[in-house]
């Protein structure tokens, strides 16, 4: 699944958007994980794009009457193309810009989204219960220790949680758990400032340093120009189950936290 730095990877990449006016939308599918409303296709034509902000994983384009929220789901890519590129077997969406570009959504399993909010955008039930942005400074290690004190399940868990913090999906999590020295099974409550101040700085590093190398292309994700990102050249724990940990030599161990395969150095991540 593209996590927060796959996201805006593609926030980046469609940039070049802004100030262009829209001149058609073709709804090839409209059965994603919410139908795609059908309005889109009288709503959007002639409206400009002013800009483009993510949440969480969600990216948020802002039009002249509303907002169109776009999210990637399980294996889900947007692509900006020139409009005579024609479209394939998993291509569901196209808005077609009056500059001969098109923004188009790709997604083999339909997890995805492309939802119209004409109101607030932050009172939308997707957005208005999501914890803070890992890279902004209300992400703070007295913020996460006070959100922590009272949770029980596994910190692992905990941090993907996003009304916690949005934003760390699995590979990120087991990432930042390895370098911060946390066991991904310790209880959340049970972690101490220090170790949250550890956290925090190696989410926000981890993250970072992925948006610096273009994301993570494990299976479906490419940016906005086709090309694959390179951060899993760099993983010192996530899908190196038994190889040597690059600290250690120890091998990398991987079990089941939450229903997802979650990955450690059970030496240099000791409970």
């Amino acid at each position: 699944m593209p996590e927060l730095p796959e996201v805006e990877t593609t926030r980046l990449g469609l940039l070049p958007l802004l100030g262009k006016v829209v001149q058609a939308v073709e709804i090839r599918h409209p059965t994603l994980r919410w139908p795609i409303p059908q309005h889109l296709m009288q709503t959007l034509p002639h409206q400009t794009l002013h800009n483009l902000t993510r949440r969480a994983k969600y990216i948020l384009c802002a039009f002249d009457t509303g907002t169109l929220l776009l999210h990637l789901g399980m294996s889900g890519r947007i692509q900006l193309l020139d409009r005579h590129y024609p479209p394939e077997k998993h291509d569901h969406f196209d808005i077609q810009f009056s500059d001969a570009q098109v923004l188009r959504l790709r997604d083999p399993r339909r997890f995805g989204a492309v939802l119209w909010l004409d109101n607030q955008t932050n009172d939308h039930a997707l957005l208005n219960q999501l914890g803070p942005e890992p890279l902004e400074a209300s992400f703070n290690a007295k913020y996460l220790h006070q959100t922590l004190s009272s949770k029980s399940l596994a910190i692992k868990n905990a941090v993907m949680d996003g009304h916690v913090v949005v934003g760390v999906g699995n590979i990120y999590a087991s990432e930042s758990l390895f370098r911060a020295r946390i066991h991904p099974e310790t209880p959340a409550k049970n972690l101490s400032l220090k170790q949250c101040e550890r956290l925090v700085t190696e989410i926000k590093n981890t993250l970072q340093d992925a948006l610096n190398a273009g994301g993570s292309s494990l299976r479906d994700f490419f940016g906005t120009d086709g090309n694959p990102g390179y951060f899993q050249q760099e993983y010192f724990v996530y899908g190196r189950t038994d190889e040597p940990c690059k600290v250690c030599a120890k091998p990398i161990q991987c079990i089941r936290l939450g229903q997802r395969s979650t990955f450690f150095c059970a030496h240099c991540q000791k409970r």
